[in-house]
């Protein structure tokens, strides 16, 4: 098995069905046909052992599965989700450092992702900050209303309100915990500049 990654631990289907990356759909299903006579609990093989093999099959006879897999080294199906959304996160992050047309080695892209990251943190929590303070106004407008009509029409628009805040307030949240997800998965990277050798005096 692979070293855990954020999310979970991840297992190398190539290495479990023992193919090489290039493994067309024949070789794939003749290399689980071979290990799964051995492998299959009614054979004395282990339980855990077969449904890891039993999933590298399924996951490289499937074209999407596979082809994220290749791209991420993780599988849609069984990621954790904030897995994936962090995926996506650093999905834009790297095309942007693609387009960059700064020569390699004269800034640190690492760098620059978790720079991002963390900003868009920070305007999160912010944002809810802001929310926050706003639906407390509302709050504030709602207890000082005195004597109120039956259908209290007021009343129900200013709960509304609150309660769509209280909804922005958590996906607000959901997307820090995606952040930070993300930022995660930089961990262990760094990055090699170019040193600029100091020009000799003339």
């Amino acid at each position: 098995m692979d070293a855990p990654k954020p999310g979970g631990t991840v297992t190398d289907p190539y290495k479990t069905l023992g193919v090489p990356r290039d493994a067309d759909g024949a070789a794939i299903k003749s290399a689980y046909r071979s290990r799964a006579k051995s492998a299959h609990p009614d054979s004395g093989g282990d339980v855990e052992a077969f449904a890891r093999l039993k999933t590298a099959y399924e996951l490289l006879l499937d074209p999407v599965r596979r082809k994220i897999y290749d791209d991420t080294g993780y599988d849609p199906q069984l990621t954790d989700a904030k897995d994936l959304e962090g995926l996506l996160l650093l999905d834009g992050l790297v095309n942007e450092i693609i387009l960059d047309e700064r020569p390699p080695g004269s800034f640190d892209p690492v760098s620059a992702m978790r720079r991002k990251l963390t900003d868009r943190i920070v305007n999160a929590r912010f944002h809810i900050l802001e929310l926050e303070r706003h639906r407390g106004r509302i709050r504030n407008h709602m207890d000082r209303m005195g004597k109120r009509p039956e259908s209290d029409v007021l009343g129900r628009m200013l709960t509304a309100r609150c309660d769509a805040i209280a909804d922005a307030m958590t996906k607000a949240e959901t997307e820090i915990k995606v952040i930070e997800q993300a930022y995660a998965m930089l961990e262990g990277y760094s990055y090699e500049l170019e040193v600029e050798l100091p020009k000799a005096a003339e």
